[in-house]
Parts: structure tokens; sequence; C-alpha cells
């Protein structure tokens, strides 16, 4: 249920593993193979038994891809992940490639000649991922070939895992607030605006959602693995495991789903493409797969899934959750750092006692339903690894003179948490302080931000970048994402960064992360999640404006923030936020721990 630390895997195996998968390509005239990341739901998140490329390459983050020819091969990541990745796998194997500078439909053309075939299984690349892959590779004459068998899957035999099976439960109404009734008729109402007959869902939170139902079948998500079929009129068709539905959740699917085998999803798609049914399909979420099953990527009608943006606008009851699930997490959060400043005193304590003694704080609430991602715990130079996941091996104690970041967050029957905190183990460096005080700079930008309707994450990114950008500093990923309601802690559409083009609306929910990575040395975030309020007018001005609320209860360490860096505004937001912080959570711990917040939440 919660976090393992297991042994990270042997970058050697890499190299027996292949080369059995260029004797299967030579059987198969294949002069290359795609292998992401993804599982067939397209999801950050997978189970155990989809985790192909770390199977493959040793490679353990949530987003990357490789691309195997006979003589070379490569893993190519992200700005989040080219430190892991170097640190994880056979770089005598694999060329690690920043997707920043070069993209796969890029690398393929120096590596291949005219005339090659690349293999992909259909089912884990996206529509909109192999026609741009098509688009980039014609010109060099390279063909992409669809593969029915998996290759990775053909080598990894019986070792590989089971897929889950883990029971779906109902969400109740008291969660969720609005019914899944409700959810289907206005998902129909737009397939009947749109003049489109039925929607394909393939993304297992979407389903999660429509359905007020969750499941265990991917680690920290409550989710469960299936896919849906939504009529214009007409009940939903749920493509699920019959040995994950019982009796109770038949009966609370009855009046909106009906339930069928994964089996018959490729029948019901080719009777859909046989009674030319405008088939509604998001081309960057579905796989290559539906479009071969309907007909080809011409016959589909291309669309977002439309409950992405329904579910990421909160209702009422999901946003009182949320506040509530803040509240009951801030206290967890709070006895675990008054905990961790007495204990790292004593120059004994490690990454992983501290990740479990936070589960062990959260679990006290009696409420937590599951961790919310795998906690980044990292001391000293493992902090500057932006994804990073303590493992037995790369374990490390929290030294005097050192950062420690922890990223953690919780599943809640009533709302999700994700929550980062950078603290100074002894004494802090002037730089530490000097850095970590831009990076406050940044995180107070977003939370008093005032924006007009229509403004987008891309337009508000810059906002929180000032102060490092100043100081020529930046860092790797995004500013936030967004998060849901006892569901994915990453959810689109919107997002604050400089890709996010969604405008953000009223309800949406999402993380303020700016951070700093000083590779070899330390990292430095600062998370709390924030609400998109309702507009407001102030008399002196002419237009409704938005602004965040800041749900995330926790103190930010004052041993590293520099006031002189601070302006008078940036203060009064700090002191004021601390303030709420003491007075909502005091009441809710121990002496012990009130005593640590009055100090902790002291004004600057």
């Amino acid at each position: 249920m919660f976090q393992t630390f297991e042994t990270r895997s042997d970058p050697t195996l890499a190299a027996a593993r292949v080369s059995r998968l260029r004797e299967e390509m030579q059987r198969r005239k294949l002069d290359a193979y795609l292998i992401p990341r993804a599982d067939e739901h397209q999801g950050e998140y997978v189970p155990p038994c989809a985790e192909r490329l770390h199977w493959l390459t040793g490679f353990s983050g949530s987003a990357g891809s490789a691309v195997v020819t006979h003589d070379t091969a490569a893993v190519f990541v992200d700005g989040r992940y080219t430190v892991q990745a170097r640190q994880e796998v056979d770089t005598k194997i694999f060329e690690i490639v920043p997707m920043a500078k070069t993209r796969a439909e890029d690398w393929i053309p120096q590596n291949l000649s005219f005339g090659a075939r690349i293999g992909f299984d259909p089912k884990l690349f996206t529509i909109a991922q192999i026609e741009r892959l098509q688009s980039r590779l014609k010109p060099h004459g390279i063909k992409v070939t669809p593969v029915a068998t998996n290759l990775i899957d053909k080598l990894w035999g019986k070792d590989r895992p089971a897929p889950p099976a883990g029971p779906i439960i109902p969400h109740p109404l008291e969660f969720a607030g609005t019914s899944s009734a409700d959810k289907v008729e206005e998902v129909q109402k737009r397939l009947a605006d749109d003049e489109q007959d039925v929607v394909v869902l393939t993304s297992p939170d979407s389903i999660a959602w429509l359905l007020n139902a969750r499941g265990s079948d991917v680690a920290h998500n409550p989710v469960f693995l299936s896919f849906a079929i939504v009529p214009r009129r007409g009940k939903v068709e749920l493509f699920v495991d019959p040995k994950k539905v019982d009796k109770s959740l038949r009966e609370h699917l009855r009046p909106v789903a009906k339930i069928l085998a994964p089996d018959k999803l490729a029948e019901r798609l080719s009777d859909l493409k046989s009674q030319k049914k405008r088939v509604r399909l998001d081309p960057n979420a579905a796989s290559w797969f539906f479009a071969q099953k309907l007909g080809g990527a011409r016959r589909i009608a291309r669309g977002s899934d439309p409950c992405t943006a329904l579910k990421a606008i909160k209702n009422a009851t999901e946003i009182a959750g949320m506040r509530m699930a803040h509240e009951r997490d801030g206290v967890a959060v709070s006895q675990f750092l008054c905990w961790l400043d007495r204990e790292a005193a004593k120059g004994s304590l490690d990454e992983i006692t501290a990740a479990q003694t936070l589960e062990d704080f959260r679990r006290q609430t009696n409420l937590l339903r599951e961790i919310s991602f795998d906690t980044i715990s990292g001391s000293g130079p493992n902090g500057a690894i932006v994804h990073y996941r303590v493992s037995t091996q790369s374990n490390r104690q929290l030294k005097q003179g050192e950062l420690f970041l922890v990223d953690s967050g919780a599943q809640y029957q009533d709302g999700t948490t994700d929550i980062t905190r950078t603290i100074a183990i002894g004494k802090p460096t002037r730089e530490m302080i000097e850095r970590f005080t831009r990076v406050l700079k940044g995180h107070i930008a977003i939370a008093t931000a005032s924006f007009p309707k229509g403004t987008c994450g891309r337009d508000l990114d810059p906002m929180a970048r000032r102060a490092l950008w100043e100081a020529s500093l930046d860092y790797d990923h995004g500013t936030g994402h967004g998060v849901g309601s006892f569901l994915s802690v990453h959810e689109g559409p919107a997002s604050i960064s400089k890709a996010g083009a969604v405008p953000l609306q009223p309800g949406m929910i999402l993380s303020n992360e700016p951070g700093y990575y000083k590779e070899g040395a330390y990292g430095i975030r600062i998370e709390n999640l924030v609400l998109v309020q309702e507009p407001k007018k102030v008399s002196s001005g002419d237009r409704e404006m938005l602004s965040f609320e800041t749900l995330t209860l926790a103190p930010i360490d004052r041993r590293l923030i520099d006031p002189a860096l601070l302006t008078d505004e940036e203060r009064a937001w700090l002191n004021a936020y601390h303030d709420r912080v003491r007075k909502t959570l005091s009441p809710l711990v121990d002496r012990e721990t009130k005593a640590w917040l009055k100090a902790a939440t002291a004004v600057i």
C-alpha cells in the first residue's frame, strides 16, 4: 500500500536484455524498436507489469522512452530525470539524451539509413505520437511499423508481474458532490453539441471520476484499469476485468453503465466502424490501436476527453473536502517537521527513516487511504535530483550543514495533497539562504497573483522564475500541475508552466512549486496547493480578476530566509500565511508540536 525502498535495478542486466531484443528484431526484420514508459492507458503511473522501459534499461522515472537499433540505443528523458538516468542506466549500452535538446524523431534519422523499419506496439503510443513520428521520418524513408506482439513482454516472460486485480469500490456522493448520472448527462450533452455519436475514454482517472468509483490498480492512484465507451444516449459501456466487480459495485453502476469483459472492446470498436458512427477520440491520449480498429486515424472525430476539463473544476463538495484534507495533512506534516528538527540534530537520521516516519504521522490520522506518490526524501546532493526516489542503495544520512528536501502527499477520501518543504539541517550556507529566498519570492509571486479571465499557466510561469532569472538561475520543471480530488496527484489539462496553454478557471486546484537544484550539492523546492478563486472586482479597476487561495498548511523554514531580500509585501504574505498556519493547526497538535509551531511561524 505504501512506499517501498527496494534496491535499485542492476544496470548490468541491460546488456543481455538488449542483445536478446536485437535478436528478436532481426527475426522480424526490424531495424529498430521503440519502448515507451507508458502503458495502454498512456498514464504517468503504470502497474509493475507495464514497467517495460524500467525492465530493459533500469531507468525508473515516470516519463521517458528508449530506441534500440542493431548498433546503438538511447534513453530519452526530460530535465527532471537527466541526473537520475545517468545513475540508473548502463551508459555503455544506452546514450542518455535530454529531450530538450534532441527528441527521438530527430535522433532516429541520425542513426538509421533510408528504408529502415521501426517497430512499435500500437497499444502503447498515442495517435498524435505516431503521426508526428511518421511525419518526421517519412522524408528520410524510414517506416514506422506496428507490431502486434510486444517484444519486451515476449522477452520478459514468466518473471513479468501479473496484471493488477484489486476490487473497485463506489465513491460516495458525500465526497464526489455530483452523481455519476449527472456527469454522464453532461458528457452526453457535449457529444450532442459536437454532433458525435460516442466518445471512447482511455484514461483510468476519467473513468473513475465519471462513474464515481475508485480502485487500486496503480500505486498511489485510486483508479482501476479499464476502458469505456460513452454513447450520446444510453448507458456507458465499461470494459473491465469482471473479477474486480462485486455486487455492491454492480448496484452502484446499474443506473448508468453496463459491464463488459475487456476482450469485447476490439469487437465493439469494429461495430462502431461498420455502423459508421462518429467516434470521438483524444489523439493525445488514445493509442494508435484505437485508430487501427476504427479504420484509420482519418476516420475518428478528434476531440479532447470531455471528462478532463470537467473534473479539473472542483465542485463545492470537493473544494470543502480538499480544505479538510489539507488541514488534516498539515497536522501530520507539522508533527513530522517538529520531529525532524529534534532527531536530525542527533546526527543519525537517514532518508528512509524520514520518509517512513512522515507516512506514520499521516497514518495516525486514521483516514489515510494511500500516499499520493513515492515520497521524495533527498538529503544533500540527492535533493538535487528532481524526482529522486530513495532506495536501500542510495539512502544517506541527513548531515549537518546540508539541506533536506521532502516532497510528499496523501490520498484521503475527501482530497489529495502534495507538499514540498526544504529544511536546513544545522547551519545553512549563505548561498543556500540566498537561493532559497529567491525560490520563496517566486512562490509568493504565484500565491499573490491577480489575473484576468483567460489567463493561462504559461502567462504566470515567468512570475515564479523572475527572482531566479535575475541571478542567472532557473529550474527545469513546470511551476505547477493540476491535482485531482481523491484521484491522480498530477491532473490535466491546466498547468503553470512554459507549455501551460489552458486558461485557469475557478475551482481548479494546482501546485505552486518553484525550485532550484545545484547538481551534486543540494535541491530547493517550496510547494503548496492553490485553488483558483471566483473572480473579484476591486473598486479601483474595471475588470474582474482571478486569484489563488493557498490550501496547504505547514511552516516554511525561516532559517533559510533572508528578510533583506524580501519586499514589504512579500514579508506581509509570509507572516500572514504563518499566522494562519499557527492558528489553524495549534489546537489540533500535541504540546511539543504546538510549541515548535509557535517558533516556526514567528514573525519575520
